[in-house]
């Protein structure tokens, strides 16, 4: 049986397992779409576009499944008067005592498919769905060029930063951007990030540095997703960009803290040299790698 036909095979077995093939998800009167995004609500609201980035879901399809929701009498789609472009979803009294139905009739499912298998079962499913899980999720990413102001970028920034600060002896001061926030823009940069669910989970960026160089800068991975490949990935879509600014060499400068980035730059071909700038007092390892070839990855 090839990879493609177990895939197949489990998710015909699971959908069947969970109820998702009823048109009343779970006993709830609700199929399935509109269940899960009565759950992706939840007590604490969530704004249109959130919905739609977490849910990967068509404009269209949210705003029927959030129209059905609202005549139901579950959720509220209010314009935010703090910013009238931007539309708020939130539980309505009746909307609240769904979710929690939902909720716990999804807890009993789950206890009920657990409940005939041994502890030593129970630990293997645990096991092979969290690394199913990462993998998916690793696989399905949303990865494409933003600005490096955009929301998404600054708070993965955010995070590269304040990891950097928990790793490094002295902390992280990152300063100021060399060449600001232009160098990572077209035509003299560009700057990924990847989304899971709307949410952050990897960034980079690449910017010219002359004589057909690019720098790869800002590279960072969520700690929970290291070894799921999102990171070999994402330097492939960086090598791509620089490529697309006509470079035929790549470059990048690390810290050698940081054992995981040193190990991945190695499987993928860069090799140590001396020290090509003096810009960052935190590099102390430096790389190159001659570009060949070209890959591919999501574009907006």
């Amino acid at each position: 049986m090839s990879l493609v036909d177990t895939v197949r095979r489990f998710n015909r077995s699971y959908t069947q397992r969970i109820g998702a093939l009823e048109e009343s998800f779970l006993g709830t009167g609700r199929p399935l779409g509109a269940s899960r995004l009565l759950f992706e609500v939840g007590p604490g609201g969530a704004t249109v576009r959130d919905l739609r980035e977490r849910l990967d879901l068509d404009s269209g399809y949210l705003t029927r499944l959030l129209s059905r929701l609202a005549d139901d009498g579950l959720v509220e789609v209010l314009t935010d008067p703090a910013d009238r472009r931007r539309r708020t979803v939130t539980l309505t009294a009746g909307g609240q005592a769904a979710y929690q139905e939902l909720d716990d009739r999804s807890e009993r499912t789950a206890r009920d498919l657990l409940e005939p298998l041994t502890e030593r079962q129970r630990a293997r499913l645990d096991e092979a769905l969290r690394t199913a899980d990462l993998l998916i999720r690793a696989a399905t990413v949303h990865l494409r060029v933003v600005d490096p102001l955009d929301r998404a970028a600054t708070a993965a920034l955010g995070e590269y930063y304040a990891e950097l600060g928990r790793r490094f002896p002295g902390g992280f001061d990152p300063g100021a951007p060399e060449g600001g926030a232009d160098a990572l823009r077209a035509p003299r940069g560009a700057f990924l990030v990847a989304t899971s669910d709307g949410v952050p989970v990897a960034c980079g960026g690449v910017r010219l540095l002359g004589d057909a160089t690019g720098e790869i800068k800002r590279m960072w991975v969520h700690p929970g997703w290291r070894g799921a490949g999102l990171g070999t990935r994402l330097l492939r879509a960086l090598e791509d960009e620089a490529r697309r600014l006509g470079c035929t060499r790549a470059v990048l400068d690390s810290n050698r803290v940081l054992t995981e980035a040193l190990a991945m730059y190695g499987r993928a071909g860069y090799r140590e040299i001396e020290p090509y700038s003096l810009d960052n007092p935190y590099a102390d390892a430096f790389f190159e790698k001659p570009l060949r070839g070209e890959g591919g990855y999501d574009r907006p």
